[in-house]
């Protein structure tokens, strides 16, 4: 039997948002597996989904760049470590900066990014963040991006502030059609287009959590698969553009493959980047810190 420690249980209260004692029991129901015990509280306790998915750790912006006739744009995320650097106008400008520089170059990768002459200045990508981490004494990094070049099509973008970015490829309808999107996007955060981009391990792992809580609620098992098909289908229009109602319908109801009919309008690609989106950020403890310098004095 594995040992189930106190960081562990508080680990999956983090994740799950329930009681420190039903992830202790969960924990030691699956051995301490930390997936098997998360899936294991869903199917017991009916949560829709992990709270840890949507944990921002990480400080930064994010910034897009499109290009005068909307053809070709970029959307990267720049990280620092703290929210006052994020803020700051060189930061900020460096990160616009470093958009435009994927625009226009289009660099294979990170480590093909660095090498290039930044835009709007002088000396390459990696000597500019140099000389920024030299002026604003924190790590600064470029974290990702994502360029698109449209032939058919025109691009649209949309920051939410400066920590959800969002670059759209819409072929048809207008200007505002593409906004709106986009900004759809960055309020619904939709996995992919359709249910081709939700991955079998996703959609398998909805199935088997649904047969379970049905099972648990006395369901007989000639209504299990069923159930589980119902709850698949309810789960991918959740998570697919297409299937989400669009958030500014009128009545309510008109989803986003509905108004895109109606406007003669199709999406190729969509790239939504959230600013620390899956890196975990160390949280200090300063009352352990002063309690173990007190305990090293005394010695």
């Amino acid at each position: 039997m594995a040992e189930i420690t106190a960081s562990m249980v508080k680990e999956l209260r983090e994740a799950t948002g329930l009681g420190m004692m039903d992830c202790k029991r969960a924990l030691t129901e699956t051995n301490g597996d930390f997936k098997a015990a998360e899936e294991l509280l869903r199917i017991k306790s009916g949560a829709k989904a992990s709270k840890a998915a949507s944990r921002v750790a990480a400080e930064g912006v994010v910034s897009t760049f499109l290009n005068a006739d909307g053809k070709i744009g970029a959307v990267v995320e720049v990280n620092c470590e703290t929210d006052f650097v994020a803020k700051n106008d060189d930061f900020l400008a460096f990160a616009k900066n470093v958009a435009q520089t994927v625009s226009e170059k289009n660099p294979a990768d990170l480590a093909a990014l660095v090498d290039l002459p930044i835009a709007n200045g002088s000396g390459s990508v990696e000597e500019n963040r140099k000389a920024l981490v030299m002026k604003l004494g924190e790590n600064i990094s470029v974290r990702r991006f994502t360029r698109y070049a449209t032939t058919t099509g025109k691009l649209a973008s949309y920051l939410h502030g400066s920590k959800i970015g969002v670059l759209l490829d819409l072929t048809g309808g207008d200007s505002t059609l593409g906004k709106d999107l986009a900004m759809h996007i960055a309020a619904s955060k939709p996995k992919s287009i359709d249910a081709s981009g939700v991955s079998a391990e996703e959609i398998a792992t909805e199935r088997r959590i649904a047969i379970e809580k049905a099972r648990e609620a006395g369901k007989p098992d000639a209504m299990l698969e069923k159930i589980a098909d119902g709850t698949v289908q309810k789960f991918l229009k959740e998570v697919t553009l297409l299937g989400q109602v669009f958030v500014k319908a009128e009545d309510g109801k008109q989803t986003i493959e509905q108004l895109l009919k109606a406007k003669g309008a199709s999406v190729s690609a969509f790239q939504m980047f959230i600013v620390g989106e899956g890196i975990e950020k160390k949280v200090e403890d300063y009352a352990a810190e002063v309690a173990a310098a007190a305990a090293a004095a005394k010695v």
